[in-house]
């Protein structure tokens, strides 16, 4: 593709981005939970599209109804409520999700709005059993900092994600009412991206500022859209972004699909488009208007009081980058660190090098052993941390103590994990050291001439785990010098 040279053409891009919270509900009580088991019931509705604020009718709403779907909810009885069946008010908003929504708000150099209306987002796709999607905007006015120059955040919002399509038969679209009503935090930036690689950039430095506070992780957790334009055209809205990797090849293709209207003397149709594979894109729907937007009727005025925003202040989170860095300066892998944060196991890891400051050994016995003594024993990996989760503090004070060595740690765990309790599962016969030097000593004049670490795997697996490395290399070096 022929280099372009984005000033001249006046790109401008502005980003959207989605991020599920690690919460209950934003407006119910019930579980953030997707499902796969059988669904409990359904329920059919067909939804009709009303007049905003404005009095109009939005055009995406209008594509939607003239669609004429029928629409399937499933449901269940103990983990979906009336809220999601639209049969009952919504709760008052989620203070743990609107906790998180601050901290991210601050993060990203927002301001605050103490006083704040939540709204009512037409939508009647089916994705929303109500016919719309509840949003309040929480903060505005932030920025981010990147390599091509500083980018404005317009706004920071609090919403609802959408039920979730599981099939598809000619008019009727079947929705799983498990994800309906997940806390989603909007990010949307100011268009001052002029490239397709700071765009890459901000959606890089954002995702870092998301997982670095309390957030859902996996596949379609985070969702990325793309409002863009060049001089003369129409602005088209982009979604379907799940890796950021894929932004500037898309943003390119785009770029010149824009330019061949161009190029004919046309503009191209303002609409949304979804991102096929390729980077290529294709028609979803209009592009919506502020005609969708009305208040909602059943919850007063958002109140975030200065105290709840100063605690959210105060539990302020390190970025991931930051923490990553720290990390590594401890002599944790780059690839132990991101199975740390894969596990999701970072706060227990911090809490356990309380007990001994020793990373290389906490991660060992947080990340390794656990999976080891799984498959050694046949059992499931869940289990197996189920088990070990309250005894693994135990386990490290009685190291700490003296009471075990920290070659015999694996051995406990195992041992725990057979149903041995703990108390006799630290329980060894008495080493007599003498009699291992001496054998050690055989060992070496057995196998004369070997370096030291081959020496110590012979150990290591004669002894099994009666001593320590530490105390096994410096034996070996008397008898090796």
């Amino acid at each position: 593709m022929e280099k372009i040279d984005y000033s001249k053409i006046g790109l401008k891009c502005g980003l959207e981005i989605h991020q599920q919270l690690d919460t209950k509900k934003l407006f119910c009580n019930c579980p953030s939970l997707l499902r796969s088991d059988e669904p409990d019931y359904v329920i059919k509705r067909k939804l009709h599209v009303v007049a905003g604020e404005s009095g109009e009718i939005d055009p995406a709403a209008r594509h939607e109804m003239e669609q004429d779907r029928e629409f399937i909810y499933q449901g269940y009885r103990d983990s979906n409520c009336l809220v999601e069946l639209d049969e009952e008010p919504p709760h008052e908003i989620n203070k743990d999700a609107l906790k998180i929504a601050l901290q991210i708000s601050l993060l990203l150099n927002c301001r605050i709005i103490p006083l704040t209306q939540i709204m009512r987002k037409t939508v009647v796709n089916g994705s929303n059993t109500s016919g719309f999607q509840r949003t309040v905007m929480i903060a505005h006015s932030g920025w981010v900092e990147t390599a091509y120059g500083r980018v404005g955040i317009e706004g920071v919002f609090l919403e609802e994600d959408s039920a979730r399509p599981v099939g598809k038969e000619k008019k009727i679209t079947i929705y799983r009412l498990d994800r309906l009503g997940i806390p989603l935090v909007e990010i949307a930036t100011a268009p001052d991206i002029k490239t397709p690689e700071q765009a890459k950039e901000v959606a890089l430095h954002i995702g870092d500022i998301l997982r670095s506070c309390r957030v859902r992780r996996g596949i379609g957790t985070i969702r990325q859209d793309i409002n863009i334009s060049i001089k003369g055209s129409n602005r088209v809205e982009l979604k379907g972004f799940q890796d950021p990797k894929t932004m500037v090849e898309t943003l390119n293709k785009e770029i010149k699909r824009q330019q061949e209207f161009l190029k004919e003397g046309k503009k191209n149709l303002s609409e949304v488009r979804n991102v096929l594979p390729d980077g290529k894109t294709e028609f979803l729907r209009p592009m919506p208007g502020a005609a969708r937007m009305y208040p909602e009727t059943d919850l007063p005025l958002l109140k975030i009081p200065r105290d709840f925003i100063n605690e959210a202040k105060k539990s302020l989170p390190k970025l991931r980058s930051e923490v990553e860095r720290e990390l590594m300066r401890t002599g944790l892998s780059k690839e132990m660190i991101r199975i740390l944060f894969k596990e999701n196991k970072l706060e227990e890891f911090k809490e356990l090098l309380k007990i001994i400051d020793n990373p290389q050994l906490i991660a060992k016995v947080l990340l390794i052993f656990p999976k080891e003594i799984a498959s050694k024993e046949k059992i499931s990996i869940v289990k197996t941390y189920e088990i070990l989760e309250d005894n693994i503090p135990s386990i490290l004070n009685m190291l700490k103590k003296g009471k075990i060595s920290e070659s015999q740690i694996k051995e406990v765990m195992e041992r725990v994990v057979n149903g041995i309790e703990l108390k006799d599962a630290v329980k060894f016969e008495k080493i007599d050291l003498n009699e291992i030097e001496e054998k050690i000593m055989r060992m070496i004049k057995e196998k004369p001439g070997l370096n030291p670490n081959a020496y110590m795997g012979l150990v290591m697996k004669e002894f099994k785990g009666k001593i320590s490395g530490k105390e096994a290399m410096e034996i070996i070096k008397k008898f090796i010098q």
